[in-house]
């Protein structure tokens, strides 16, 4: 899914706490259906060499990710109709693993078998005279999803394993931001301390930014047609990640069907959450994380924000303010990450 595009801020205050004028490297392109952005600063910086890493591990990461490469890893193990225990690599498994554990602790609400739910809703391509889909057909599509039930990853043998011959795998709500890793850790093998890695809005940073002081990221209201921030945070070596509900979403009959499926009840949220972002300790677990806590919405979504302690911001609509009023909130962690960003 598309998440929200953060906004990359720079601090314009006066003083440099680098001892001299440090090199900026910025490369920019396209991965996964999306762009990307990197800011590298450090001395004696070689764009050429920094620039074919980049490459190579985002080649390497679509190569074992990608829902839209035939041939990636997770593609080949989604089109087998075989149940039998096959090999994975360690990347995929780590991936996995961690969607596992989202998974397990949202009681389901994060799941990536949502395949035939996303398939079902129209979310890609969808024509305005296609029909809500019947309860009849949201049954037999849920029949399809379930992570826990219908996979089992064995981490100590490396191998994946599926119930149904049917059933696939989705990572768009976590692939993207173990990307953003993986090319956060070519960065800091090249000696960079540091960076911005950006892949459609959703980022990690670390070290400070070229005028010497913490990287400043804008959250952007969610406001259709518009593009303004509302709210600034400082952060360093963590993830950042959003997802919202008002760029993308159908209206038939004068219902508003938000892409955010609940893969639990097979239907897309209708609750008055429509942004959240997420800090982690990297943007893998701030993808998930901020994927399944859009579909929680901020009262579910906050129980289990403070139950874990995860850093979380919700953005509300506020029925009782009209069309652009909105209601903000945070989990305790959140709080304290910008009291020590």
């Amino acid at each position: 899914m598309r998440l929200l595009p953060l906004l990359a801020v720079a601090t314009l205050l006066s003083g440099c706490l680098f001892d001299k004028e440090p090199e900026v490297v910025r490369l920019s392109g396209e991965t996964m259906g999306t762009t990307f952005n990197i800011t590298a600063i450090g001395e004696d910086l070689d764009e050429a060499a920094l620039a074919a890493a980049v490459e190579e591990t985002l080649a390497e990461v679509n190569a074992k990710m990608s829902n839209w490469d035939p041939e990636s890893e997770v593609s080949v193990f989604s089109a087998s109709t075989s149940t039998a225990p096959v090999p994975v690599s360690d990347e995929l498994a780590l991936v996995l693993s961690a969607a596992n554990d989202v998974h397990e602790k949202t009681g389901g609400t994060f799941d990536v078998t949502l395949g035939p739910l996303i398939e079902l809703w129209g979310f890609g391509p969808r024509k305005p005279e296609d029909p809500v889909p019947s309860d009849p057909e949201i049954e037999a599509a849920l029949s399809g999803v379930g992570q826990a039930r219908l996979l089992t990853l064995d981490t100590e043998a490396g191998t994946l394993s599926k119930a149904d011959p049917q059933v696939g795998i989705n990572l768009s709500a976590i692939a993207k931001g173990y990307g953003i890793d993986a090319v956060a850790g070519a960065l800091q093998d090249a000696g960079i301390a540091d960076y911005l890695v950006e892949i459609g809005g959703d980022l990690v940073a670390k070290g400070k930014n070229e005028q010497g002081e913490a990287w400043r990221i804008g959250i952007e209201k969610p406001e259709t047609g518009a593009q303004s921030i509302q709210l600034i945070v400082s952060l360093d070596d963590r993830g950042m990640a959003s997802s919202g509900d008002y760029k993308n979403f159908f209206e038939q009959d004068g219902v508003r069907y938000s892409h955010i499926i609940d893969p639990t009840t097979g239907r897309p949220i209708t609750h008055r959450t429509t942004s959240v972002t997420v800090l982690a300790e990297n943007a893998m677990l701030a993808d998930a994380w901020a994927t399944a806590m859009l579909a929680l919405g901020h009262e579910k979504g906050m129980d289990i924000a403070e139950r874990y302690k995860l850093a979380v911001y919700f953005i509300s609509r506020d029925v009782t303010g009209g069309e652009d009023a909105y209601i903000t909130s945070h989990s305790t962690a959140f709080k304290d990450a910008l009291g020590t960003n």
